[in-house]
């Protein structure tokens, strides 16, 4: 037998099993586009097939067994993670709040609507240590309900049946969260190398707040809020009141939203510093295979129960942590505190005196009782003068409290998962919440041709009305559903002064079609949508191809009373790779913000592709600049804008301000202007690819199928009362 030692390179596998990052392309050409974020979560990765249905699956679903399951596990303990002072609740609460609480409203990514804190980076953020323990606890009760159930909508349940357990009036839950079966490789978590680097990394300035990168809400890598200890881990309570009032800010939450969450999080359970944090095992995603997925074993004496380590910190808030109740504001209000480090060393506040039966138990012997702690963060809600003024109202009004706790949590576990109208199960709440962006309900029975034929009288021009559509529904996010056409908020503020819809065109195109909109006593919103369907017809038939664009009526019109400008700031489009468009220069590529856009709308590579080759020709950009319009037939649906992006007769030169000339091989005439939008089509051997396919003679006509089918896709990607 040959030895194996004497030459290398004999295994009898291919390797990359294990891949490290210098096999991948972007590795070996750092500047190459990388489309990772628009193919991920593939069919291949789900093992349910293309005809399951989740709400079909959750009519199946007996909500009162289910309720009646979770009741009882939060008191079951476990011998191998035995819950504190014998009730799961705290731990439960945790992990819901940590699965709900990494969403942005810059974004709308992050949230507990995916169920991704199963996943990597999640399921071993510093930040959630212990809570591998808590989805294992849940395993039974998952496993029980198998697909009736996801593991997103029972993850955000548990939480919530925790809370109720221990005496509070919940507001409210819906099902209907469906699972991911892989990382979310979309979401920017920060450009930090290591956990829990300083908080200057994602600041200009970090004793601004407000100078944290877009789109972070978190102050630093692996945290889900801010660090308990202080800036930096410097207890200065006034400073560390500012940071949380920005995170909660970018988290979608009021200063009231804020007290009330606090506090309400830390009515119950406690904090676990009981022992030496660096000795704790590697987390879940690096521990070795005989841990099964568990993480951060600790080696100290028992590792759970009263020695369990997860922020270091150590203690409860208040005398009764499994017992809703006015606790932490009686705790934090009716005694002096001071700093002192918890046995893992981490720096908390305790009181100086304290009466012994004030004090609250310990996790495994009632007959020992424990100081109470707070955090940097508690000790915010004192000192800070706002906070201060919101925390003695609910100190004084525990009804106030409960039902501002019980609408925050509420909002909280439900920020990513889109209007009311998807929401599903026994406890939906019937009210309608400004957050959840309302709109009526629009007229479905009108004559549609009737409609398009006054609109084609009416002198718009194919642009305008292509671009009017465009504008109204490409603020759709697939985050959290938020956006889109439906609503027509785009005559609204903040919507109609934004530069990207550029307010004199939009104000003219409205003024035209709103009165036609009244004359059939339909929506605004469908109105544009119908004008855009239209403009793109008009654009086919000047390609020599009839077609009709599907439609669906039933469209609503938003007022300024449902519409919560401040939250709908974020969504203005800062670029738009679609129509040519930056608002200013950024550190971010432009191909690069063109892909977050389009997976944000849900969108693949070819349907970018289609879109952006159709929209240039029918002449849909910004500020009716020429860049990209490949054609001598603008407004014409032709495959023109890839015809001669690979006509090799051309030559392309950049030039002084950013863009490119592109110039006749054979005269040496300029006969086009691009960007490096256009050109990325072009140069990038995956979009080149498609380029190539869409300018063959035999495909035109797919070509203005596959734009139609796009096309209508973006304008009813919030029609969810279009979907079973």
């Amino acid at each position: 037998m040959e030895n194996n030692n004497s030459k290398q390179g004999k295994c009898p596998v291919m390797h990359g099993g294990n891949t490290s990052a210098e096999k991948t392309v972007t590795n070996w050409w750092p500047e190459a586009l990388n489309f990772d974020i628009l193919h991920q979560h593939d069919t291949k990765t789900n093992p349910l097939n293309g005809d399951f249905n989740y709400r079909e699956e959750l009519k199946k679903l007996d909500v009162n067994a289910l309720k009646e399951d979770l009741h009882a596990l939060m008191t079951d303990s476990q011998d191998w993670w035995p819950a504190d002072w014998g009730h799961y609740g705290g731990l439960m609460i945790r992990m819901a709040w940590h699965a709900a609480g990494t969403y942005r409203i810059s974004d709308g990514r992050g949230g507990g609507g995916t169920g991704n804190q199963r996943f990597a980076p999640l399921n071993s953020w510093p930040d959630n240590v212990s809570l591998d323990k808590a989805r294992r606890l849940l395993w039974p009760i998952k496993k029980k309900y198998g697909n009736k159930l996801s593991w997103a909508d029972l993850i955000i349940y548990a939480g919530t049946i925790a809370y109720e357990s221990m005496g509070l009036k919940s507001y409210g839950f819906s099902f209907g969260r469906e699972d991911i079966w892989h990382p979310e490789k979309d979401i920017y978590w920060g450009a930090e190398k290591e956990w829990l680097a300083p908080s200057d990394e994602r600041y200009k300035n970090v004793e601004d707040p407000s100078t944290m990168e877009n789109p972070l809400a978190a102050v630093q890598m692996g945290l889900i809020y801010v660090n308990p200890e202080g800036v930096n881990g410097k207890p200065d309570p006034l400073k560390t009141g500012a940071q949380v009032r920005e995170t909660f800010k970018r988290m979608a939450m009021n200063d009231e939203e804020t007290v009330a969450l606090t506090a309400g999080g830390h009515t119950v359970g406690k904090t676990h510093g009981n022992g030496d944090a660096s000795i704790l095992g590697p987390a879940p995603e690096a521990a070795g295979v005989e841990e099964q997925g568990f993480g951060w074993s600790n080696p100290h004496k028992s590792g759970k129960g009263r020695h369990t380590v997860t922020s270091g910190l150590e203690g409860a808030w208040t005398t009764h942590p499994t017992k809703w109740d006015n606790g932490f504001f009686e705790m934090l209000f009716n005694h002096e505190w001071e700093l002192v480090k918890s046995p893992a060393g981490a720096w908390q506040w305790e009181p100086k005196s304290i009466k012994e039966e004030d004090k609250p138990v310990d996790v495994e012997d009632s007959s020992i009782r424990h100081n109470p702690m707070m955090t940097d963060a508690d000790m915010a809600m004192k000192m800070d003068p706002i906070y201060r003024e919101i925390s003695l109202k609910f100190k004084n009004d525990f009804e106030a409290f409960s039902d501002a706790f019980a609408r925050a949590w509420f909002k909280l576990t439900h920020r990513d998962m889109g209007p009311r109208s998807r929401y599903f199960g026994p406890d939906v709440p019937q009210e309608d919440l400004i957050w959840q962006d309302p709109i009526p309900e629009g007229n479905k029975n009108y004559d549609i041709n009737a409609v398009k034929q006054r609109i084609a009288q009416s002198g718009l021009s194919i642009s305008e009305m292509v671009t009017t559509a465009w504008d109204s529904a490409r603020t759709f996010r697939g985050s959290d559903l938020r956006g889109g056409a439906n609503g027509a908020r785009i005559r609204l503020a903040p919507q109609k002064d934004w530069a990207g819809n550029e307010p004199e065109r939009l104000s003219k195109v409205l003024s035209i079609l709103e009165p036609i909109a009244h004359e059939f006593n339909i929506s605004i919103a469908d109105t544009i949508v119908l004008a855009g369907n239209l403009g793109v017809e008009q654009a086919a038939k000047n390609a020599g191809i009839n077609i009709t664009v599907p439609f669906a009526p039933g469209r609503g019109d938003a007022t300024a009373e449902m519409t919560d400008i401040e939250s709908f700031e974020p969504l203005e489009p800062l670029a738009d790779g679609f129509r040519n468009w930056l608002k200013k220069d950024y550190i971010v590529s432009p191909e690069e913000l063109l892909l977050d856009r389009t997976q944000l709308m849900g969108l693949t590579a070819t349907e970018m592709t289609v879109l952006i080759g159709g929209m240039r020709v029918i002449g849909t950009n910004h500020n009716n600049t020429d860049h990209g319009i490949f054609t001598n037939n603008k407004g014409a649906l032709t495959n023109d804008f890839f015809v001669n992006l690979t006509d090799m007769g051309y030559a392309w030169e950049p030039t002084e301000n950013g863009l490119y000339n592109i110039r006749s091989k054979h005269d040496g005439k300029i006969k086009f202007t691009a960007t490096r939008i256009d050109l990325i089509f072009g140069s990038n051997s995956i979009l080149r690819s498609y380029s190539e396919f869409y300018a063959q003679d035999d495909n035109k006509e797919r070509f203005v199928n596959d734009f139609v089918k796009t096309w209508v896709k973006v304008m009813n990607a919030d029609r969810f009362d279009l979907v079973d």
